[in-house]
């Protein structure tokens, strides 16, 4: 039999110690700061032991506080993850994967139908969201554009992002030219890249194509990538887009690339917690997303790999 103090005081002492706190950590447990001092002096005669230095605005903790604490803390966070797991498993299998706006509308959601066929028994939940989502408590997995440095994440490369101009077939222009005759479409990048000399705007594609006469900065401006992709094959002018974006309408002739030069962009790649590598959901999630997105060699390895570890129940 496990010689334990009482769990309700135990969580009061973690959430007093994460928060260095009494007055935070009755907010937090929605007790008063009494009742938290109480059960903190109850806890440590219990012990025998001194965990807090009370001064008179703050608390910090002894060196047998800061003993048990990190204990706690994680121990706290694995019962959390249990319980969710457990919630989950009630309701049925779901594997939760999250990635921009853009991404989930244009490249995931056409492919949601591949996942059912692949797993029958899961249900796929598509979080689209252009914030950065916390990999344990709100997703199993999730599909980044960016530098592919994930600290503390598990990182799989996908591929490459390019841009180039693209527009409906009646638009193409002839020659680099003939672009200061056709309304210019932008996704405006905002905060998310405004110093990175890299961004795929037209700026820095018509330097590269050297249309000297051509003003870079003029047509329409949409600050969701969406909107300016719809713009596009609706025929308002042409866009400097991303071709992952548009691979489909590029594949059915509902959009053209009238010239080949293309900016080098960021990378997709697949991330997930080292804690949920293991876990059903986000094995079913790297099989199925390796097998839309990854050339034959990574997915002959990807199954190799599974085979020898079964997805579990």
């Amino acid at each position: 039999m496990r010689k334990l103090p009482p769990l309700g005081a135990l969580r009061v002492f973690e959430a007093a110690a994460r928060r260095l706190s009494f007055k935070l950590a009755a907010e937090e447990l929605n007790v008063s700061a009494t009742a938290i001092s109480h059960q903190i002096r109850q806890l440590e005669e219990m012990l025998e032991v001194k965990l807090f230095e009370r001064g008179t605005r703050q608390v910090s903790l002894t060196a047998a506080g800061m003993a048990l604490f990190p204990v706690l803390r994680d121990g706290l966070d694995r019962f959390e993850q249990a319980i969710a797991d457990v919630r989950r498993q009630q309701v049925g299998k779901v594997a939760r994967l999250t990635s921009t706006v853009a991404f989930v509308a244009k490249r995931l959601a056409p492919l949601a139908g591949s996942f059912r066929e692949a797993y029958p028994d899961w249900t796929l939940r598509l979080d689209a969201s252009n914030r950065t989502v916390d990999l344990e408590a709100d997703a199993d997995a999730a599909i980044r554009l960016g530098g592919g440095h994930y600290p503390g994440l598990v990182t799989e490369p996908l591929f490459a992002d390019r841009f180039a101009p693209v527009c409906a077939p009646r638009l193409a222009p002839a020659r680099v030219a003939d672009l200061k005759h056709v309304t210019l479409i932008h996704y405006d990048w905002g905060t998310l890249r405004r110093h990175d000399a890299r961004a795929p705007v037209w700026r820095q594609w018509l330097a590269r194509a050297g249309a000297k006469d051509v003003e870079a900065g003029a047509g329409l401006s949409f600050t969701d990538e969406i909107h300016a992709v719809q713009a596009v094959v609706a025929g308002q002018g042409i866009g400097l887009l991303s071709l992952t974006l548009v691979a489909e309408e590029l594949a059915s002739g509902i959009l053209v690339q009238p010239f080949e030069l293309t900016l080098e962009s960021d990378r997709y790649d697949l991330v997930y917690s080292p804690r949920m590598a293991e876990r059903p959901a986000t094995k079913v999630l790297r099989a199925w997303v390796t097998e839309q997105f990854c050339g034959p060699d990574r997915r002959d390895r990807h199954r190799g790999a599974a085979a020898s570890t079964p997805i579990a129940d």
